[in-house]
Parts: structure tokens; sequence; C-alpha cells
């Protein structure tokens, strides 16, 4: 629970007693590998904490899995589109490693913000954060070739290529399991 304080306290000034009256809203969760958390047609009721583990977020079509993101430790994570505007969520949450988090009801999360405003300003800036990193990523796809977004998810998050399988890393970067192993040969003999 120390991370979770950490991190609210990362975005706001929380004083102890806002941040003991929000943490009585979180539920502890243990999900073992292979865990969902949140599959499609599915209303999402709550926004996690990822203590410890790794998550991913993916769509499924008929080209088959999507992956939009990977979720580790020390990040609020959700299916957030489906979140905010309560329809059922198109996507799923998929534990890639057994998963210790925390999760708090929407209701709740709206109770805390109403009870503080230190609270609520964490949740602004929790949520913009989110908004960020998702503006950032679909530009990366977007802007980049895909020997950079290799490049700077060994950079930035080297740690998921032995978290994760490959496919869903070659999926995350936009390629197919054959191109994402090209990539990795042409860059071993430069």
């Amino acid at each position: 629970m120390e991370s979770l304080k950490s991190k609210i306290r990362s975005y706001a000034q929380v004083n102890d007693a806002e941040m003991a009256y929000s943490l009585q809203f979180y539920k502890k969760m243990e999900i073992a590998k292979g865990g969902m958390l949140i599959v499609p047609d599915q209303y999402v009721k709550y926004f996690y904490f990822l203590n410890k583990g790794c998550v991913c977020y993916y769509i499924e079509d008929d080209s088959g899995t999507k992956v939009m993101e990977f979720f580790t430790e020390g990040e609020f994570f959700t299916d957030l589109y489906a979140y905010i505007e309560e329809k059922p969520s198109t996507s799923y949450l998929c534990a890639t490693e057994d998963c210790t988090l925390y999760a708090i009801l929407k209701k709740d999360v709206e109770e805390s913000f109403n009870h503080s405003h230190d609270l609520e300003r964490f949740g602004r800036l929790s949520m913009q954060d989110s908004f960020v990193q998702l503006f950032r990523r679909n530009n990366q796809l977007k802007n980049l070739s895909p020997q950079e977004r290799y490049q700077r998810l060994l950079k930035k998050r080297p740690q998921l290529f032995q978290r994760v399988p490959q496919y869903l890393i070659a999926s995350y970067l936009g390629l197919t399991p054959v191109g994402l192993s090209k990539i990795r040969k042409r860059l071993a003999t430069i």
C-alpha cells in the first residue's frame, strides 16, 4: 500500500487524513498469470493500481491480437474509454504475470474526490497523465518507423522483453513476430 500512497502523493499533496479516507475504498486483489480483469462487453467499474506484476491491454479483431499497452508496477490503469463513458468494454486486460493490485470502484473514486480538493487534484492529474500517455503512444505508432519504435521501447522499457512473450511485443510495436525478429537481427549486426 506504500507504493500506492507514494503514487497518489506524486500528483498532489494529500495529507494523512485525506489519504486514509481514500485508501479505505481500495480493495487488494491477487490475479494469476492469464487471469482477466476486463473482457469485451463487460462494464468497467474499477480503476486499478498495479502493485506487482504486468498487465496487457489489447483488443481482438479479424487480423488477430492488437496490444495497446503494457502496465507494470506503480501504474494506474483501466479501460479508460469504457470507464469514463460507462459503456461496455471492447478490449481485454489480462495478467501476463501473477499480479497484486488495488482496485477502487468508480463511485468510491467520485466520493473521495468530493471529499477532498487534493484528492480531486490527484484524480485530475493522473487522468490527464493517462490521456497524454495514450496520445504519445498513438503519435509514436504514426510517426516512428518500426525500427525506431523497437529501439525506443528497448531504451525506455527494457524489462518488458523479459516479462512478456515476443509475439505480444511485436503486436505492441505494430509488427508481426517475423518483422520483430528481422529488426532484432539487423540491429545485432550493426
